[in-house]
């Protein structure tokens, strides 16, 4: 990656969203002039939107993105341009990844899979429980059907679509089986996107089984450099000018204390109070859990998270 004052960048090693202040006041400060080459002028002296420069090469799981392809460059630049300017967004995916990442890492190492593919999840959910307008659920967005497929439990009282453990080992299994069918990891991440079915059915019909050969719909054709553009920033945001202390970071939550159930619970409330927290941080640790009771009537056995020193009242 060149370094910013190698393109006369050193302003935009700041907060990019400095710009937009520039821009507001540059604005009032003129805004009652009436020589318009004046105004025009103090515009282009007092606000400026860079490009950016493209890294000089990235990969997805070890497998090389062919940046030497215009449209590759073109498609990455979009991604690249979208995150970096929409600072909101990419800076809530930085302090997120700090407080998921660890976990989903070690889900992903424990289950043979790349670890790229914790910045899948960024793109599908944000890094939060998110439920789609097409009922898709969770931090990798399994529609029901789809998550019982691939073992999650979903119900009234229980949709392990909300647990991000299990979630992360269903998602796995995916990736794993898109693998074995198409051969490389970016067609198991466009697959995820569009189906296994849908990938197939593209590839027999353009006679190419290489995911930068394919002609694509949009949603599916930005996917992977969509999860690129989010691997670049969330490695060096220090690059694209975001800039944040330890402080800023949201912190791991510690899933290390639990209490193994294999009845029935009549009230989390109660429940959360004999195990020294409240139905707040118990429901926090556990979106899973979806009532404020479990029936279990299979006398299922469950792990449940306990939070560490949260109150209990």
């Amino acid at each position: 990656m060149s370094k910013w004052k190698a393109f006369g960048l050193p302003f935009f090693a700041g907060m990019a969203g400095a710009l937009v202040v520039v821009a507001i006041f540059g604005f009032i400060n003129h805004k009652d002039s009436t020589d318009d080459q004046s105004y025009l002028q103090s515009i282009r002296n007092e606000y400026s939107v860079y490009s950016l420069p493209l890294p000089q090469q990235i990969d997805f799981c070890g497998e090389a993105i062919p940046l030497e392809r215009w449209d590759v460059r073109e498609r990455l630049d979009r991604e690249m341009l979208v995150n970096t300017y929409w600072q909101s967004n990419t800076l809530l995916m930085i302090k997120r990844a700090n407080k998921w990442f660890p976990l989903i890492t070690q889900n992903l190492k424990d289950q043979g899979v790349p670890e790229d593919f914790k910045y899948l999840a960024t793109i599908e959910s944000g890094l939060y429980n998110a439920v789609s307008p097409s009922g898709a659920v969770g931090f990798w967005q399994f529609l029901e059907d789809t998550g019982k497929e691939y073992g999650l439990e979903i119900n009234d009282e229980v949709d392990e679509r909300y647990h991000v453990t299990k979630s992360t080992i269903a998602a796995c299994a995916f990736f794993k089986e898109a693998y074995s069918k198409f051969g490389s990891w970016t067609m198991a991440a466009a697959a995820y996107n569009m189906g296994k079915g849908g990938v197939a059915k593209q590839t027999n019909r353009q006679s190419a089984s290489n995911y930068w050969d394919l002609l694509l719909n949009e949603e599916t054709s930005r996917y992977v450099l969509r999860i690129a553009a989010m691997k670049q920033l969330l490695t060096h945001p220090d690059q694209y000018g975001f800039v944040l202390r330890p402080v800023d970071l949201y912190p791991p939550l510690d899933f290390s204390k639990v209490a193994e159930v294999n009845d029935r619970i009549d009230d989390f409330a109660q429940w959360a109070s004999d195990h020294n927290t409240n139905y707040k941080y118990l429901k926090i640790w556990n979106p899973w859990l979806r009532q404020s009771y479990l029936t279990n009537k299979q006398k299922k056995s469950y792990v449940i998270a306990l939070p560490q020193d949260q109150p209990n009242n």
